[in-house]
């Protein structure tokens, strides 16, 4: 198996991070407040089983897929995603993780939090990529949002 990851050791670590993040959230208003580091991904070419493995090490529930040419995200795959994979009988060793993936809309580091509840409601997406014109940056994660919106409520 190809060497896929890239810092799995520093997602572990999310629970303190997303408790920081927390505590700087009243005074965010996009996305570049609040998102994460994206430090795990696969490559479209990726077995599915490889993406649930990284996923469970990694105690994530998504992870982007990438270009392995362009090194540009393409799409996320959650465990969701890896779960309809099985339920339909593919046999996760065999299937790529472009098969399975989704395409994702990425949202720009200056899109506002509720713009970006807003993409994720109406597309029942719980991950949205944050790009800049470099690439790929991190993740929005809906919990980081509804922490945002709700301390924003308080605040």
């Amino acid at each position: 198996m190809e060497q896929i990851m890239t810092a799995v050791s520093a997602q572990k670590s999310s629970f303190h991070s997303r408790a920081a993040t927390a505590a700087h959230s009243r005074a965010a208003a996009t996305v570049a407040n609040i998102m994460l580091p994206s430090l795990i991904t696969v490559k479209r070419h990726d077995h599915v089983a490889a993406a649930a493995y990284l996923m469970k090490h990694a105690g994530t529930t998504a992870l982007v897929v990438v270009d392995a040419q362009t090194g540009q995200p393409v799409g996320i795959i959650t465990e969701a995603d890896v779960a309809r994979a099985i339920a339909d009988g593919k046999n996760v060793n065999d299937v790529w993780t472009d098969a399975v993936m989704i395409t994702r809309p990425a949202v720009i580091t200056t899109t506002s939090i509720h713009d970006a509840a807003e993409i994720m409601t109406a597309t029942h997406f719980r991950h949205l990529p944050v790009e800049q014109a470099d690439g790929l940056l991190g993740v929005v994660d809906i919990i980081d949002v509804c922490r945002a919106l709700i301390n924003a409520e308080e605040g």
